[in-house]
């Protein structure tokens, strides 16, 4: 899916939300324990009831690896309902990659072409090489971790150089010299508020996942009055708070009612605060 192609569907639906599938055997209704594969089961389920108001999936693979090759075997049959059933939606791998050159030209396979992926994460700690593999893909997208939700956080991300660059700064700016606002994005937490401000003024353009609204308390306002662009320039994803707000038999109804409420929080933020922007 190419930039522009993602800006029409985030004005054409109003919405910029992405549900993220983490799928856990331990969370799901118990009913779905007596199906063939009761993780597909559930994600199939979701995506069926949420998918008017999103405009993009992420599965965390952490969720089907844990599983074994089971878990793995979900993982593709859902990425594969997803390109058959809901191929407008951007499809994200949320697999925090990275490695040496060899390496990630590797994973870059797996992901781009074994795996019909629009997007994969990866972790850019190691540098140019075990990036670009990444980005030898035409239309394929990768998502650079820059400035994360999670408490430890500012053990590194936050550390200034005797210059006062803080590291995810560095990241930002030395990463624009390998990839462009076309082909890469990256992961800021909805938890760092007006640090969005900061990380417009290096990366004016570029998308930016965000995850942390929901069950890690960021706020949804917050990040689009300093992070939203004239474009939007914002996928933010919600995943325990959608997938898991119900165990009963009406999970999938519940999930998708969810989503609506935030498409349409999402909707009124994109109508004021992107025009202002324009």
């Amino acid at each position: 899916m190419t930039r522009q192609e993602l800006i029409n569907q985030i004005f054409t639906k109003k919405t910029f939300l992405c549900v993220g599938l983490d799928t856990d055997m331990k969370k799901i209704p118990e009913f779905l324990l007596g199906e063939e594969d009761p993780i597909f089961a559930f994600n199939k389920a979701i995506i069926d009831a949420t998918a008017p108001y999103c405009v993009a999936y992420k599965p965390n693979l952490a969720f089907y690896e844990s599983m074994g090759v089971k878990g793995w075997m979900a993982f593709e049959k859902t990425i594969a309902y997803l390109n058959t059933a809901y191929r407008q939606h951007f499809i994200i791998a949320d697999a925090k990659r990275g490695d040496i050159g060899n390496t990630s030209a590797m994973y870059a396979r797996t992901f781009f072409e074994e795996i019909d992926l629009d997007a994969l994460t990866v972790a850019p700690y190691m540098g140019e090489d075990s990036v670009t593999p990444f980005l030898q893909y035409p239309g394929k997208w990768v998502i650079l971790l820059a400035l994360t939700s999670n408490k430890g956080s500012h053990d590194f991300q936050l550390t200034a150089d005797a210059k006062g660059e803080r590291l995810f700064e560095l990241v930002l700016k030395k990463s624009q010299q390998w990839g462009n606002e076309d082909n890469m994005m990256y992961v800021v937490g909805a938890t760092q508020g007006n640090m969005f401000a900061d990380i417009r003024k290096i990366a004016p353009n570029h998308f930016l996942l965000v995850p942390g609204i929901g069950a890690q308390g960021g706020s949804l306002e917050e990040v689009c009055k300093y992070g939203m662009t004239k474009d939007c320039g914002l996928l933010v994803n919600s995943s325990r708070a959608i997938i898991y707000a119900d165990k009963t038999e009406r999970f999938a109804e519940v999930a998708g009612e969810e989503a609506r409420k935030v498409a349409e929080q999402m909707a009124l933020l994109l109508s004021i605060t992107s025009h202002a922007k324009r």
